[in-house]
């Protein structure tokens, strides 16, 4: 384990290295929610496309996933292996590039960063959309790229390591896969109910 925390931390401060003074304002943009709005829009847009009426049980899918990898990340994962960030961590003091804010403020995250909640929520949310969609949109596997970019920018930043975001990522995955089975039972339950009320 100690070997694995060391490589982690080795590969960390390689891939944080690769930074410039005009990237820091893009990846602290890109690590929002904000930044994202766009593309949310034109995923529910398809989502209404592809089941219209019955868009709110997707919907629900949406919510349960975040719910899902936020609670098990941030509720349960960083209170009990209680492992500094980068950011925090006093023994990379003065090796860790971190980005200034507009504020001047440097971002440096909560306390504790294992696992990501990022990774975690977006990996996720690329999970149940693949699955929602992957029989009428082709290239929705793309969304994967996004949930990547996300995540490397929590490296970049400063306030995760790559094991933080890995293992984030597949709490994120096992919490598409869990929402997307109960997608699919309450879409069987509601036709069933359709079909006898019909």
């Amino acid at each position: 384990m100690e070997r694995l925390i060391e490589l982690d931390k080795k590969l960390f401060l390689y891939l944080n290295g690769f930074h410039t003074t005009w990237l820091d304002q893009v990846m602290l943009f890109l690590t929002q929610t904000i930044a994202w709005v766009p593309l949310y829009a034109v995923l529910l847009y398809l989502l209404f496309r592809e089941y219209k009426k019955e868009v709110w049980i997707a919907i629900i899918a949406i919510v349960l996933t975040i719910v899902i990898a936020d609670q098990t990340t941030s509720g349960l994962m960083k209170p009990y292996f209680e492992r500094l960030r980068p950011s925090h961590e006093p023994t990379l003091d003065g090796l860790v590039h971190l980005a200034r804010k507009a504020s001047g403020e440097l971002y440096k995250g909560g306390r504790f960063g294992f696992a990501s909640s990022h990774a975690a929520n977006t990996f996720g949310i690329a999970t149940l959309l693949f699955l929602l969609l992957r029989k009428t949109r082709k290239r929705i596997g793309l969304i994967f790229l996004w949930a990547i970019l996300v995540t490397y920018t929590r490296i970049y930043l400063g306030v995760h390591y790559p094991g933080d975001v890995i293992v984030g990522a597949f709490v994120g995955i096992a919490a598409g896969m869990i929402s997307y089975t109960f997608h699919q039972w309450l879409q069987d339950q509601y036709h069933r109910r359709q079909l006898r009320s019909s």
